[in-house]
C-alpha cells in the first residue's frame, strides 16, 4: 500500500490511541454501586478534570467533590470543583489543593463512598510535605527527581516518603468510608499504586527502596528531606492495613489498551502494525537509537518486519539533564532517532505524550524522517549539539517539526509510532 500523507497517518494513530483512553468511554464501564450515604468525588492528575466531567455525566445520584489538574487542563463541571495547579514543579496552589482534598474526606462514615479519579501528573499536583518539611523541600525533591534519569517507579517511591497524602494516605484519611479508585495508568507495567504516587492505592515500596534509588541515581536532596526519609516517620501505610480492606481499584485506561487501538487503526488503513512493548523505559536518547536501528533494518533489509509496517511502542523514557535546553523525553527520543535514520528514505515517525504535553513546553512531541537532520542543518541547527544540550524542542521548532495537539484530557504515557514505507 502507498501512504500518500505519512504525517496524517501518524496523527490518526495518535488520535486512536487517545480515544481509547477517553474518560467518557471508560468511566461508564466502571461505575461503583451507589452507597447508602454520601458520594464524594476526589482526584488528581492531568486527566482528572475530564474524568470528573465524565463521571458527573454518567452518575445519576447526588455527588460533591474536588479534583486538581494542571493549569490549562480544566473542564466544565457542575457539582465537582476543579482546581488548577502547577506541573511538573509543584506550587502553592497544589499545596492548597492537597489540604482541601484531605479535608474533603474527613468525618465520613462506613455508609459513604469516595470515588478517586487518578491519572498521571498527580504526583506534582499534590504537594503535601511531611511534618518538618516545606513546599520548598518538596519542590527541591521534584526537581532532583526530574533531573536524575530515574524511572517513574523509583521517583514515586521517593515522593511518597516525603508526603502526607501519597502512598495511600488520602484513602486512609477517608476511613471508614469505602474508596473506589478509577485509575488511568501512565506507568510502565500499570502498577496503580505508582500512578500519581498512589494517593488512594498503597504499595509496598519501603524507606530502604527510596534510599537505594536516591543513592543509585546520585540525587542531592535537602538535609531535612534525607533525615525524614531515614526516619520511621516517613513510612507509608501498609497495603494490608485494615483501613483499605473494603476499597476497590479499577484500571480504566492504560498504554497497552491504547497501543492496541493504534494498531487496529493502522490495520484499518491497510498498514500492518507491530507493538514492541507498552512498558519501555530507559534513557530517551538511547531508546531512540535502538528504535532507529530497528527502523533502518526494516527499511534496508525488510527484516525483522516486512514493509510497509507501523512499529509502535509505549512506556516512559527518562532524560538525564546535562544542560538547560528546552525539550522533553519524546522530543529527545525523536532527535536521537532522527540522527540514527539520517539519510534513510521511507521512514516517518511521531513520538508524543498522550496527555498533549512533552516536558514543560506546549508540544506533545515531534515528527521526524530521514531528512530531518539535513533540514535542521539548513536552518542553522546542529542536531547532535542540540541533543547533547537537551535542546530537542529548539531543534524541532527550527524546522516546524513540533506536534502540538493541545491537552487531550487523558494520560496513558508515551506513544511512539514509526512508519516504514
Amino acid at each position: 500500500m502507498t501512504v500518500r500523507d505519512p504525517k496524517a497517518l501518524l496523527i490518526s494513530i495518535f488520535d486512536a490511541a487517545v480515544a481509547a483512553a477517553d474518560p467518557e468511554r471508560t468511566i461508564r464501564d466502571h461505575l461503583p454501586a451507589k452507597p447508602k450515604g454520601r458520594t464524594i468525588v476526589i482526584g488528581a492528575g492531568k486527566g482528572s478534570a475530564q474524568m470528573a466531567a465524565a463521571f458527573e455525566k454518567a452518575w445519576d445520584g447526588p455527588i460533591e467533590g474536588l479534583v486538581v489538574t494542571r493549569y490549562g487542563y480544566g473542564a466544565k463541571c457542575d457539582r465537582i470543583e476543579i482546581i488548577e495547579a502547577a506541573h511538573p514543579v509543584p506550587d502553592a496552589a497544589g499545596l492548597e489543593a492537597s489540604r482541601r482534598l484531605l479535608a474533603k474526606v474527613q468525618g465520613l462514615t462506613a455508609d459513604d463512598l469516595v470515588v478517586a479519579l487518578v491519572s498521571g501528573g498527580g504526583s506534582a499536583l499534590l504537594p503535601s510535605p511531611a511534618a518538618g518539611l516545606t513546599l520548598a523541600d518538596e519542590i527541591a525533591v521534584n526537581e532532583a527527581l526530574l533531573a536524575s534519569g530515574a524511572p517513574i517507579a523509583a521517583m514515586n517511591t521517593i515522593r511518597k516518603h516525603v508526603s502526607t497524602i501519597k502512598g495511600g494516605r488520602l484513602a486512609a484519611a477517608a476511613y471508614p468510608a469505602k474508596v473506589v479508585s478509577l485509575v488511568v495508568s501512565d506507568i510502565p507495567g500499570d502498577n496503580p499504586a505508582l500512578v500519581a504516587s498512589g494517593p488512594t492505592v498503597p504499595d509496598t515500596g519501603s524507606r530502604k527502596d527510596a534510599l537505594a534509588s536516591i543513592a543509585a541515581y546520585g540525587m542531592k536532596l535537602p538535609d531535612a528531606v534525607m533525615a525524614h526519609i531515614q526516619s520511621p516517620a516517613s513510612d507509608a501505610p501498609d497495603p494490608e492495613d485494615q483501613r483499605f480492606s473494603r476499597n476497590e481499584m479499577h484500571l480504566i485506561a492504560s498504554a497497552g489498551v491504547s497501543l492496541e487501538a493504534a494498531a487496529a487503526e493502522a490495520k484499518r488503513q491497510g498498514i500492518e502494525a507491530v507493538i514492541l512493548s507498552d512498558a519501555l523505559e530507559g534513557e530517551a536518547r538511547e531508546v531512540g537509537g535502538v528504535h532507529a536501528a530497528i527502523a533502518r533494518e526494516v527499511a534496508t533489509r525488510n527484516r525483522p518486519f516486512s514493509k510497509p509496517v507501523l512499529i509502535l511502542s509505549g512506556g516512559e523514557t527518562t532524560v538525564t539533564l546535562r544542560a538547560k535546553g528546552k525539550g522533553g523525553r519524546n522530543s529527545e527520543f525523536l532527535l536521537a532517532f532522527a540522527i540514527g535514520i539520517n539519510g534513510v528514505e521511507g521512514i516517518h515517525a511521531l513520538a508524543a505524550d498522550t496527555d498533549g504535553i512533552d516536558g514543560s513546553e506546549n508540544n506533545a512531541g515531534a515528527f521526524a524522517d530521514g531528512s530531518t537532520v539535513s533540514r535542521m542543518r539548513a536552518a542553522g541547527v546542529d542536531a547532535k549539539a542540540m541533543l547533547a544540550g537537551n535542546n530537542a524542542w529548539t531543534a524541532f521548532n527550527a524546522i516546524g517539526g513540533l506536534f502540538v495537539p493541545g491537552p487531550t484530557g487523558t494520560n496513558v504515557n508515551d506513544l511512539r509510532a514509526i512508519l516504514v514505507r
